[in-house]
């Protein structure tokens, strides 16, 4: 079996996730090997000598000394699994069961769609004189009207993605192509907001090379802006672009949408990720059924 230390291999794998243009996975991957090492004291390990007690103690690491959340923890989990797996078929490590003592599962987390309702308030309100919030606020609705499209996606998205009244893209983050027609209140956003270049959105200047840092820029000030605009409708959770993505997906539901459809309109691998999408929506439904029960013994 040949040898190689963990922080090379992953090394690697980040230059050619970036290479092929897979920045987001090459971000987690990156993360991942800087908890990992910061583990170990920054003293590398073969990625054959990795074993179900190294696991163990990773995760008490984040649970007891980083204090990270359930979901943190799985995070990692599941990242350095994919790692662990690459490194079986690069013949660097055994086939080995080394996650089963360890979550790597996903806990409800709170509430992040919001009603529409709500949506209704932040369409009306009047940001003419204040840009910065306008266009984030039209950013969030685009990606609203665009069944819940993710930021990176519409920040790469270019004008030629618009074909023959559809709207035709790829997922950075799975690959998958999606299509949807191209109606006019997205439209009429991109003419408020589009560059003179080859990019559909002004988000990222093409003249500077470093487009996945502009990306990373204008999402932070995007989702900066949209907590002051949660602000301004009364919002008590913060605002970000990800609740545009949930809000769409209990807004299909509400509209009794079949959870297949919502799955294949979002891009997700699989319904147990769009259940997660919706659980909190499903519980709202429960309480109300609930509160009808608990009347009727009053009535």
């Amino acid at each position: 079996m040949k040898k190689k230390s963990f922080t090379l291999f992953v090394e690697e794998l980040v230059a050619q996730l970036k290479a092929r243009g897979k920045f987001r996975t090459a971000e987690t991957y990156a993360a991942t090997l800087r908890s990992f090492n910061g583990f170990r004291g920054n003293k590398d390990i073969l990625i054959s000598a990795i074993n179900e007690k190294v696991i163990l103690m990773y995760e008490n690491y984040l649970r007891n000394v980083r204090s990270v959340t359930r979901n943190s923890s799985s995070f990692y989990m599941r990242i350095l699994r994919a790692i662990y797996n690459k490194a079986v078929e690069a013949g660097l490590a055994k086939p080995r069961q080394l996650f089963k003592h360890v979550y790597t599962g996903v806990d409800r987390t709170i509430k992040r769609a919001i009603p529409l309702c709500t949506m209704k308030k932040i369409i009306a309100l009047d940001l003419s004189g204040r840009p910065a919030l306008e266009k984030a606020r039209d950013i969030f609705l685009f990606s609203f009207f665009t069944r819940g499209m993710s930021f990176v996606d519409i920040a790469f998205l270019k004008k030629s993605n618009i074909k023959n009244g559809e709207l035709v893209y790829c997922r950075h983050k799975t690959g998958q192509q999606l299509r949807m027609r191209w109606e006019k209140c997205m439209s009429e956003l991109v003419e408020k907001h589009g560059g003179s270049g080859s990019f559909l959105l002004e988000l990222i200047n093409e003249e500077k090379s470093d487009y996945y840092r502009q990306y990373r820029s204008a999402l932070c000030l995007t989702n900066s802006r949209l907590k002051v605009i949660g602000g301004m409708v009364g919002l008590s959770t913060p605002l970000t672009m990800y609740v545009a993505r949930h809000s769409w997906a209990s807004a299909a539901h509400c509209k009794r949408i079949p959870l297949s459809v919502i799955r294949e309109g979002m891009g997700h691998d699989n319904e147990t990720t769009t259940r997660i999408y919706l659980a909190s929506l499903e519980n709202a439904v429960i309480d109300k059924a609930n509160s009808k029960i608990i009347k009727s013994l009053f009535l």
